[in-house]
């Protein structure tokens, strides 16, 4: 027998490296070292190996270096055949090809079985480097495997004929090469190197398709089965040819759907057969198309996830092929024994594809994927291997996916490069960087749940999935380490819902750590009172004497006014009151804007972005544009955000207003002891002024007392109530929430009515009329006086009339409100209900017409 060095160019140039570098090995040491298992390889020692053999070669060290990049992805016997290549007399990889290439004959040559008995022994030492020792494949019918996902390494086909290890480039899995198989002959050169075999047209090798008519069945079948094992790998065969050109026009990753055609030359019975084996081939194509398309473009990581756990199952998929080539090298196969072989695989594989296909077809990804997977799941019931295929390929998909959601709901942070997470970062820059408006905007806008990303099975919890990251977010940007008390396993199961008891632990201990942040750290239940104590009027010595020190100074136009000096006295103010003993006094500052209470209104309730924007000053008086202002600092500004504070600042001024209405009201009160120096009829006169006062002093204090003690007080304690028992910073925000909405609207403060208007309107009426009274006292009483007192009390009644009206309009549509109190407060002895009636039938003639 020859010497195999001879015949073997990879022993030749082995052979030919040794000598010239005088090591102290063979080539079979080499073989052996490039061979060893997964458990046993150390890819250092083999790059020592090259070393020796590349000393004092030309390129050494150049080649050295692309043969440890290759090491890091690819299987070392592949990487070996490279290294040889640059230092062989001929292509070691065309030399093989050519080699071990058989032709089909119409008869079983001999040829024939020994070609297909190098194919079983190569084959059979694949096996063996891939499980990690698999004895040699046994003869019997028992030998046969099916798909499972208990195999050693996942493989996928190259085009340098060799399987190659396919897991991910974190874990080396161990490989073996199938260089000289002879089911793997050349691919087209022009066709992608890495590409999978798909049937293609092979310009250096074709077939002979002999007339095999008049030969015997047992023959014909032999044949068939050697071209069904050919078909089952993606090579085209002498006698099973698909129906269609694959390549023209088609695009990348397009689910396949493939039909194959028996030649006419076999017979029937065994074309019957073939073509129930056959669409395993199309499976397994469809399979293969996709792993390829998410291995070498980039893609979305549930995808290669999945690709990674299709390609466990494709190596099952090869073992069960080198299994049943034995059987037949051993006569044992027949095309009934290999339908009834490969029936649980062609179940399963059948499963696959169609998912697969569903994936491509439809361009899913991410979430979308994993939905995709998971209702394939509870499609399956009652076919319970496909099943449990399709929940382990699930499981191993969501497993990227999984990790993203587990560093998100442990850290609050995001690492989702392919944006497939349902959580979406809307950051740009710093959150020091920006506006002041920005708390409000950071809890809303920063960060927004994806529904379209969301895989069915998280759907019911995907709004605290929200919450828990934005929660640590807050904790973390206070300066606060993030720790949870145990250990997070979050994997996805579609068996149980262990996931969502990961999820909800991490949610409750997320809101505790920011409520006690929040409530304990920060104190904000303190800032929400020192909120109330000021901005709605509560500390009411305060307010009387903060009012007498800058009602000077808010008499003037607005652009008179000295922000500094109105600074100096609160300041003043503060500390002269029982407000003195308030810890968070300094957190208030006075604020001239830019427009009125009405302007305000209408722009805040319809989120107008000019609101924000810098208007110029209308022709108002200091009074008019007047506010306090809370600043806090984070993370209170999350709750006492810009917009809350622009509510309490509406109900501050509507508030503040009709308080300095009062007071007015009541300055020209003293003027009634002017009167007894009158006449008799004098005095009649100023009696009818006095009259209208009391009028307008009843409408405006009922006014401050229906908002202050029968909306904002039984509105507050209904707050508190729902503090005491919040369980996340959601509800706290949310509460108070509905407190500032619910005395907006029961304040008359929202854009739906024009009540806030008509309050303004009677309330300047009234400042009017007290200026009128102040300039005229001093002047003999007149004819002219008591026209003016008249007309006055004509608008006056005009406008309250009107304002009770709407009150009444507003109230019968919205009977759970509170506006009806205000009626039955200043109407309180029917006084106006003439008048009522009157326009209420003016205006139904009106409406009439």
């Amino acid at each position: 027998m020859s010497d195999p060095a001879t015949k073997d160019p990879i022993r030749v140039t082995l052979k030919k490296l040794i000598q010239h570098s005088k090591a102290n090995f063979t080539a079979d040491d080499v073989l052996k070292e490039f061979r060893t298992v997964k458990e046993k390889r150390n890819n250092r020692k083999l790059l020592k190996i090259l070393e020796i053999l590349a000393k004092n070669q030309p390129k050494a060290l150049e080649n050295l270096q692309e043969t440890a990049k290759l090491l890091e992805k690819k299987d070392p016997f592949y990487c070996l055949i490279n290294f040889l290549n640059c230092y062989s007399d001929v292509n070691i990889m065309q030399s093989m090809r050519k080699k071990e290439l058989v032709s089909s004959t119409p008869l079983l040559s001999k040829n024939m079985l020994d070609a297909s008995e190098s194919v079983l022994e190569i084959k059979e030492r694949v096996v063996q480097a891939a499980s990690g020792g698999l004895s040699r494949v046994s003869q019997n019918n028992n030998a046969i495997v099916s798909l499972g996902l208990l195999a050693a390494a996942p493989l996928s086909l190259t085009s340098s004929n060799s399987i190659t290890a396919a897991a991910p480039a974190t874990n080396t899995s161990a490989t073996t090469s199938l260089g000289n198989a002879g089911l793997y002959p050349a691919v087209r050169t022009d066709h992608n190197p890495d590409s999978l075999w798909e049937f293609h047209n092979m310009d250096n090798f074709q077939f002979q398709q002999s007339n095999i008519a008049a030969i015997p069945i047992n023959s014909q079948e032999n044949l068939l089965l050697y071209d069904l094992i050919y078909c089952l790998t993606g090579m085209r065969g002498s006698y099973i040819t698909p129906t269609a050109n694959l390549f023209e026009g088609e695009s990348v990753g397009r689910a396949i759907s493939l039909k194959f055609k028996v030649s006419e030359q076999i017979h029937s019975s065994l074309r019957d057969i073939a073509q129930e084996i056959l669409p395993l081939a199309s499976h397994y194509t469809c399979i293969q198309k996709f792993i390829q398309k998410t291995t070498f473009t980039q893609c979305s990581q549930v995808l290669q996830a999945l690709s990674e756990a299709l390609n466990n199952l494709i190596h099952d998929y090869y073992l069960l092929l080198a299994q049943l080539e034995a059987e037949l090298n051993a006569g044992n196969l027949t095309l009934h024994k290999m339908l009834f072989y490969i029936r649980p695989t062609l179940n399963t594989m059948e499963v696959l594809a169609g998912a697969v296909s569903l994936i491509v077809t439809n361009d899913l990804h991410g979430g979308h994927a994993l939905t995709l997977l998971f209702n394939q799941i509870s499609a399956l019931t009652g076919d319970e291997e496909s099943q449990r295929f399709m929940i382990q390929l699930t499981q191993r998909a969501a497993v990227p996916y999984m990790n993203i959601l587990q560093l998100w709901i442990q850290k609050g942070a995001i690492n989702d490069p392919q944006q497939e997470f349902l959580v979406e970062d809307n950051e740009v820059i710093r959150r020091e960087e920006l506006p002041e408006h920005y708390s409000s905007d950071y809890w809303e806008k920063r960060y927004t749940v994806r529904r379209e990303r969301i895989p069915c099975f998280l759907d019911k919890v995907s709004d605290i999935i929200l919450r828990t990251g934005k929660y640590l977010n807050v904790i973390r940007q206070c300066g606060k380490k993030v720790t949870l008390p145990q250990t997070m396993d979050l994997q996805f199961s579609p068996t149980n819902q262990n996931h969502i008891a990961v999820i909800q632990n991490a949610y409750r201990f997320a809101s505790k750590n920011l409520l006690e942040v929040l409530l304990k750290e920060n104190d904000l239940m303190g800032h929400l009172m020192s909120v109330k104590r000021y901005l709605l009027l509560q500390q009411g010595d305060f307010i009387t004497e903060f009012m007498d020190a800058c009602e000077e100074e808010l008499a003037k136009n607005v652009d008179k006014v000295l922000p500094m000096k109105l600074e100096n006295l609160l300041g003043l103010t503060l500390r002269l009151s029982s407000a003195k003993h308030d810890p968070y006094k300094d957190d208030v500052h006075c604020e001239l804007l830019t427009y009125d209470l009405v302007t305000q209104m209408s722009k805040i309730m319809n989120n107008e972005e000019e609101y924000w924007l810098s208007h110029d000053r209308l022709d108002l008086n200091g009074l008019e544009c007047f506010a306090f202002r809370y600043e806090v600092k984070w993370p209170v500004s999350l709750v006492l955000n810009h917009i809350a504070i622009s509510k309490y600042q509406m109900l501050f001024r509507q508030l503040f207003y009709c308080k300095h209405v009062e007071r007015q009201l009541c300055k020209i009160w003293k003027e009634n002891s002017i009167a007894k120096k009158f006449s008799p009829q004098a005095a009649e006169l100023y009696r009818s002024a006095f009259t209208l006062r009391q009028r307008m002093m009843n409408a405006v204090q009922n006014l401050e007392y229906y908002m202050m003690v029968e909306v904002i007080e039984p509105n507050w304690h209904l707050f508190i109530q729902n503090m005491n028992k919040v369980e996340n910073v959601d509800e706290v925000l949310s509460f108070h929430q509905d407190f500032l909405d619910s005395c907006l609207k029961n304040c008359m403060l929202t854009d739906t009515t024009t009540l806030n208007r008509s309050i303004f309107k009677m309330s300047n009426i009234c400042l009017k009329f007290c200026e009128f009274i102040q300039s005229e006292t001093s002047l003999a009483p007149t004819d002219t006086f008591s026209e003016r007192v008249k007309r006055f009390d004509l608008e006056f009644t005009a406008l309250l009339i009107g304002l009770l009206k709407q009150i009444n309009d507003v109230a019968s549509d919205n009977p759970s409100d509170r506006f009806i109190n205000l009626v039955h407060r200043i109407n309180f002895n029917s006084f106006y209900n003439e008048q009522m009636d009157k326009l209420c039938a003016k205006d139904a003639l009106m409406t009439h017409r």
